[in-house]
């Protein structure tokens, strides 16, 4: 399978010049009408100027728009991969877990834990260069979402798509996602393995603390970022379309707090540090710079080396559609009015 890309996507944003010359183009269109209409009867109008023609100014405007989209893909400079190769680059191994219980929603993070949680994990991927990078989300169970890759725009693709609904049991198992992530990193002795764990830490399920001191018997560092705050908040939810706040078995409101002390412990386990996210900063910038100053491993992946250029496909479309604008005259031509080329006998 060859990978497809763009070599200057930043082109692409001139796309959006296509609605505005669509709405100039009906502005025009309007403001001629209205001209016409001022002379006259619109049909007296129409046998007065027999050559006038209102199919072929929109027929022109649409090769017209053609030869400028095409334009613009063709200076994007699309590509596709042609040679796949294995290459080796200094680095390390980072696994993210993310908490996706519903105590996420919880919104003393703005706009809420969750979604503050997923940009600063979505700036880090872009900041990423030779290290591997896995996303583990965990509520009552623990699921693999992405597995450790060097495919960073897959990465921020499925990072995208996360929400509660995706872990049909609630909860918060951390010591799940400390063993599934455990038996996520690549095999082998002397491997750089970090783990972050991004959480409000209100665990209810297992012993986090045994699993992390169990990980980092293989070598694994766990990092944990608490979110949220320790006084306690409502979780908001919406119910037939109307705003309301969680509520337990016995129709009490729940509120979730921050438990610093479980995320301490389980960072001090491993030899990770602990930090509490805000409003301004969620933590995983300074979490990842103390990973970047651990031992790099050769990491093998495989990319694409060579990539071939497709522009000249889109420059022949653009200068064909702009031949045929040039070609088609606004009104009709009285000398091949009456040329046909097929006759039929009634």
């Amino acid at each position: 399978m060859q990978l497809f890309r763009f070599a200057n996507p930043e082109y692409l944003y001139l796309l959006l010049l296509l609605p505005l010359m669509i709405v100039l183009f009906i502005i025009n269109a309007v403001r001629r009408r209205k001209a016409l209409d001022r002379l006259g009867d619109r049909t007296l109008v129409g046998k007065l100027m027999p050559e006038a023609s209102r199919l072929r100014p929109v027929i022109k405007f649409v090769f017209i728009l053609v030869a400028v989209s095409a334009s613009v893909i063709m200076l994007a400079r699309p590509q596709y991969g042609s040679k796949l190769e294995e290459v080796k680059r200094q680095g390390v191994e980072v696994i993210i877990a993310l908490d996706v219980s519903n105590s996420m929603l919880a919104e003393d993070i703005q706009p809420n834990r969750l979604t503050r949680a997923k940009q600063a994990i979505s700036r880090l991927v872009d900041n990423l260069d030779n290290d591997k990078i896995g996303l583990i989300v965990f509520a009552g169970d623990a699921y693999t979402q992405i597995p450790v890759t060097t495919d960073y725009v897959s990465a921020k693709m499925f990072l995208s798509t996360i929400n509660p609904d995706m872990v049909p049991k609630q909860g918060t198992a951390i010591g799940a996602a400390i063993k599934l992530a455990a038996k996520s990193f690549t095999p082998g002795e002397g491997k750089s393995k970090a783990l972050i764990i991004i959480t409000d830490g209100e665990n209810h399920e297992d012993d986090p603390v045994a699993e992390a001191e169990e990980a980092s018997k293989s070598g694994v560092v766990i990092h944990t970022i608490g979110i949220g705050s320790a006084e306690g908040v409502p979780v908001p939810v919406n119910t037939g379309g109307r705003r309301d706040y969680l509520k337990d078995r016995d129709g009490s409101t729940v509120i979730t707090k921050l438990d610093e002390d479980i995320l301490k412990k389980i960072a001090m386990a491993s030899g990770g540090s602990y930090i509490r996210a805000s409003n301004s900063n969620i933590g995983l910038d300074e979490i990842f710079r103390d990973i970047k100053g651990m031992k790099k491993d050769e990491i093998e992946s495989t990319v694409y080396t060579e990539y071939d250029d497709q522009f000249q496909i889109f420059s022949g479309i653009a200068l064909f559609f702009l031949l045929l604008e040039f070609i088609i005259m606004d009104r009709k031509n009285r000398k091949l009015q009456n040329v046909r080329l097929f006759r039929f006998k009634i």
